[in-house]
């Protein structure tokens, strides 16, 4: 056990920072300003790990966790620090991240933008599902392992509407018979129904099928049920809605907003709220002029095509997801937008035939998964953008990547983080890169 050590900050992935006779050192589940006595866990030659041994004064920013399985679910990870130090936090952490990756100054960086919820903000849960002993626990994996810790109270983060459904497949699936052959039920919530998933590794798919559609009443708030079966993950309705929707603001207030929807399984926003936060920050970062030609790459099921088209003359959107791009044709579709093209194909193929063809672009937005942009990168440069609009989901590849692109002379003018996941370290942003002799 060490002597009392004091926690001076926050790193991404959620450990708190001290040292301990001048080694870094990552505390698990302690605050900034905490005094704690340690037992250190591993060592390594620049750093070490730590668990609390004792909290011997509590920082003043320490709060007591909403959630019961808080500190064993590997969910959450900052519920026991108010949430205007952890935002104050991951801004300190997207500044360090930026700033060794890029060099990119933090006056160029705005403090991390607030979810105007704390709690009750996932439209998009993944609940596991295992049976112990003939104890059916529904809830999350311990931290680090592949124990399923029962969430008898529901999830604090998600929405009620959640809660309330997984309370119902309780009930509902302490009668199933194979119940043990169900891994995980996943939940999304949209303005016009919301959709839960099945995920079933059993063979009697004709019994768990005529077992969910006799219920239906019972699971009467979910508004359709689908069945994700066999080594492909194929997904199969057996009753309901079809789609998840939301609504995105259109670029003029007099106009309705535009509904758009996804199919179940595939990739949607978390935190609907902050995403409209999103779409917000582009418009304000690009300043599109009626007469530009948009390039949006990792489109999906064109959550910022759709609602950027009123903004520019042209967007083509690429996806490398069938079901995303099939979704983002129906969004143009439905939404009755003529300037808008999706294609699917690998975004780095994409763009060398782009490049091929000499086609120009005077805006490239991406939001690529959170290895960032990747071999695409370079391709992208050749098209010889105005602007550069890239929303991450990681920091650190953003860094990685502003550092890149500044190689080829595009340099970030200014850098938006925001908070779509509350109560744990994961932190989106909004950077804006130009060519340097456009400042």
């Amino acid at each position: 056990m060490t002597s009392p050590v004091t926690i001076d900050k926050l790193a991404f992935g959620g450990n708190g920072v001290c040292r301990i006779e001048g080694k870094v050192c990552f505390v698990p589940y302690s605050c900034p300003g905490d005094s704690v006595s340690l037992l250190v866990t591993r060592q390594k030659k620049s750093y070490c790990t730590a668990e609390i041994a004792e909290i011997l004064q509590p920082s003043p920013d320490r709060v007591t966790p909403l959630c019961q399985i808080f500190g064993a679910c590997g969910g959450c990870s900052w519920q026991h620090i108010k949430y205007p130090v952890q935002l104050e936090q991951k801004t300190q952490i997207f500044y360090e991240t930026l700033w060794r990756g890029a060099r990119v100054d933090a006056n160029l960086i705005t403090s991390a933008v607030a979810s105007p919820l704390e709690y009750n903000y996932r439209g998009r849960v993944q609940f596991k599902v295992s049976v112990t002993h003939g104890n059916l626990s529904i809830g999350f994996y311990r931290n680090g392992t592949h124990e399923v810790v029962d969430a008898t109270n529901g999830c604090p983060v998600a929405k009620p509407l959640i809660n309330e459904i997984i309370k119902c497949f309780r009930t509902v699936l302490a009668d199933f018979d194979g119940v043990k052959f169900i891994c995980q039920i996943s939940i999304d919530t949209g303005e016009l129904g919301t959709i839960a998933i099945i995920s079933y590794s059993g063979k009697d798919l004709d019994g768990i099928r005529a077992f969910l559609a006799g219920r239906s009443t019972e699971l009467k708030p979910c508004s359709g049920l689908f069945l994700r079966t066999g080594h492909r993950n194929l997904i199969e309705k057996v009753w309901g809605i079809e789609e998840v929707s939301y609504s995105m603001p259109h670029c003029k207030p007099d106009q309705a907003p535009l509904l758009l929807s996804y199919l179940p399984g595939n990739f949607a926003q978390v935190n609907q709220i902050q995403n409209v936060a999103i779409l917000s920050i582009i418009r304000h970062l690009a300043d599109f002029n009626s007469t530009d030609k948009l390039l949006d790459l990792y489109c999906g099921n064109g959550n910022f095509s759709i609602p950027l088209a009123a903004n520019v003359l042209t967007v083509l959107g690429i996806e490398g997801s069938s079901d995303s791009i099939s979704s983002a044709k129906s969004n143009k579709d439905r939404n009755g937008l003529r300037n808008v093209k999706f294609i699917c194909d690998d975004v780095k193929n994409a763009l060398q035939r782009l490049v091929r063809d000499g086609r120009s672009f005077d805006v490239i937005l991406l939001d690529p998964p959170r290895a960032g942009a990747g071999e695409a990168l370079s391709d992208i440069v050749r098209l010889n953008p105005d602007k550069i609009v890239y929303v991450s989901c990681d920091p650190s590849t953003l860094a990685r990547d502003c550092g890149l692109f500044a190689g080829h002379g595009y340099h970030v003018i200014k850098s938006v983080p925001l908070d779509m996941f509350p109560q744990t370290y994961h932190l989106e942003s909004v950077t804006l890169l130009l060519k340097q002799e456009r400042l």
